[in-house]
């Protein structure tokens, strides 16, 4: 029986090298997956945090305008969820916060009336002359609509200092939608409820739009 030679001894240890070497880099990649995941995790946890955080906050100052983001109309009328915003933004005038009041907001596929229409109309049948109001048409979304307000602020000689008024789930995207278009936004939330769903969507939209950026983030679905 011949004993093994020096070659046989050198692929022995050359296969356990390659077996402990396959091994590390395994670990290494499972530990890799898992500080991205809590990574990742922690990100949207804060995300999650601030969105509710900022939903319990009413922040009313004097302003350049109140900003009024759009929500679904009737031939004309205002949804319960606009008209709730459009009563907000009255209050709010009438408090003198803002010599102007911008309506936003485009039309759905069929419809007759935009959005930023439908509050026009409401808020002249309760007193607002119309030379405090600001219509914005351009629009199908939050980054859409408060891109245009920047631009028809601007050409109107107002100030960039905004209230946008919305519901309460919505603050946080919408006011770093605004930064990001060149307004200096406050919030001031409606009365309405946000529920656990909301909450959770507007987590993931804003966790999106702050890695990818808010405009690219609006071509997807709001």
């Amino acid at each position: 029986m011949q004993d093994s030679g020096p070659c046989e001894d050198e692929k022995s240890e050359s296969i356990s090298g390659d077996s402990t070497e396959k091994m590390n880099f395994k670990k290494l990649g499972l530990l890799s997956v898992s500080a991205f995941a809590i990574l990742v995790s922690t990100f949207v946890l804060v995300t999650f945090a601030q969105v509710w955080y900022q939903s319990t906050r009413n922040e009313v100052r004097s302003v350049d305008a109140i900003v009024v983001l759009g929500a679904a109309q009737w031939d004309g009328i205002p949804s319960p969820v606009l008209k709730a915003r459009l009563d907000h933004a009255l209050d709010l005038h009438m408090e003198e916060v803002a010599p102007f009041i911008v309506t936003t907001g485009s039309k759905q596929r069929g419809d007759r009336f935009t959005e930023a229409y439908a509050g026009l109309t409401y808020l002249l049948d309760r007193g607002i002359p119309e030379n405090a109001i600001i219509v914005v048409v351009d629009g199908f979304n939050t980054y859409q609509s408060l891109s245009a307000t920047s631009s028809a602020l601007q050409r109107a000689g107002v100030g960039n200092k905004v209230l946008l008024v919305s519901d309460p789930y919505h603050a946080l995207r919408a006011k770093e939608i605004a930064r990001e278009v060149g307004l200096n936004p406050l919030f001031s939330p409606t009365n309405l409820d946000s529920s656990f769903s909301q909450l959770v969507r507007e987590t993931v939209g804003t966790s999106i739009g702050r890695v990818i950026g808010f405009r690219r983030a609006s071509t997807l679905s709001e």
